[in-house]
């Protein structure tokens, strides 16, 4: 069955260039195409392609912020951003908000369709560049929201023997401290955490998986 290819894209003469090459395949059929973005929602919702080429600059709506509508109703279909450098924050910022993957524009009469077949199957086209760059935002991102209470190691390994069961005196035994500290650590981490007892610290560090 062939796949359907919805375009987006401000710039005319690419929009019949991709199209051409689209009619040229005998896999991949030409579903339409759009020079902005304003109505996106609507497009995707009534044409429903298996695959979208999306400008990332274009005026009024530009490409990323058309994603972000996509994937608020459709997360299924493949979205393949079309952008002039491959190692840029805009590639990374469609990427974060949704995007299959992307394509360089100079690159898309050899490899488009090896970019559509690649998302279809369940990859995701980008540049060493580009995945450095998701991996590093990765990094930024991942233990802030590991750790939004701000506790500290020490504060961590407490609450962990906790709720293990553990007491004042055998959790100061096994992290060399004294008692005192322990209460001054456990009174520290009841502030943040914003409870009032052992319990409430235990069942809330459980129930949200902070350790």
């Amino acid at each position: 069955m062939p796949t359907g290819v919805l375009i987006f894209d401000d710039n005319k003469s690419l929009r019949d260039s991709l199209e051409h090459l689209i009619q040229l395949s005998k896999d991949l059929l030409y579903f339409g195409s759009f020079d902005t973005a304003q109505n996106v929602r609507q497009q995707v919702s009534e044409i429903n392609p298996d695959v979208i080429l999306m400008d990332i600059d274009m005026p009024v709506v530009n490409g990323i912020e058309a994603v972000k509508t996509i994937r608020t109703f459709n997360q299924k279909v493949a979205i393949l951003m079309l952008t002039v450098f491959d190692d840029n924050q805009h590639v990374l910022d469609a990427i974060c908000a949704g995007a299959s993957g992307y394509l360089l524009k100079k690159h898309i009469s050899e490899k488009l369709e090896d970019a559509i077949y690649e998302v279809l199957a369940g990859g995701a086209p980008m540049s060493p560049g580009i995945a450095r760059l998701v991996i590093q935002s990765m990094q930024h991102t991942i233990p802030e929201q590991d750790n939004k209470y701000k506790l500290t190691l020490k504060e961590k390994e407490i609450l962990s023997s906790l709720s293990k069961g553990n007491s004042y005196k055998m959790i100061a035994a096994d992290l060399s401290i004294s008692i005192d500290t322990v209460r001054t650590h456990i009174k520290k981490i009841y502030e943040k955490l914003q409870v009032h007892s052992q319990t409430e610290a235990v069942s809330k560090a459980v129930n949200e998986k902070i350790v």
